[in-house]
């Protein structure tokens, strides 16, 4: 089952229409939400690649595991911000 983005379920929502174009300000906001989730992932990351590396197979799985849940449960709380952003306008 394919995951669909924030942005493709508003266009849903909406009937595939837009909401126009986004003023300069949301897109400077957009551009700043986007550097901060990706220095939150980038920060999840570094804390637990050196622990996955050393842990045992069986705790490196569960390791992974979680890694991959942050770094989801961080781009789906990106989208929601992104949203809240373009609906703004």
């Amino acid at each position: 089952m394919a995951l669909k983005s924030s942005w493709e379920l508003a266009l849903e929502r909406t009937g595939g229409k837009t909401a126009g174009k986004l003023t300069d300000a949301q897109k400077t906001k957009l551009a700043e939400l986007e550097k901060l989730y990706t220095a939150k992932i980038a920060q999840e990351e570094l804390t637990l690649k050196p622990r996955i590396a050393t842990a045992k197979p069986e705790d490196a799985a569960k390791l992974e595991e979680t890694l991959r849940n942050e770094i989801a449960k961080l781009r789906r709380k990106l989208e929601e911000e992104k949203d809240k952003v373009r609906q703004s306008g």
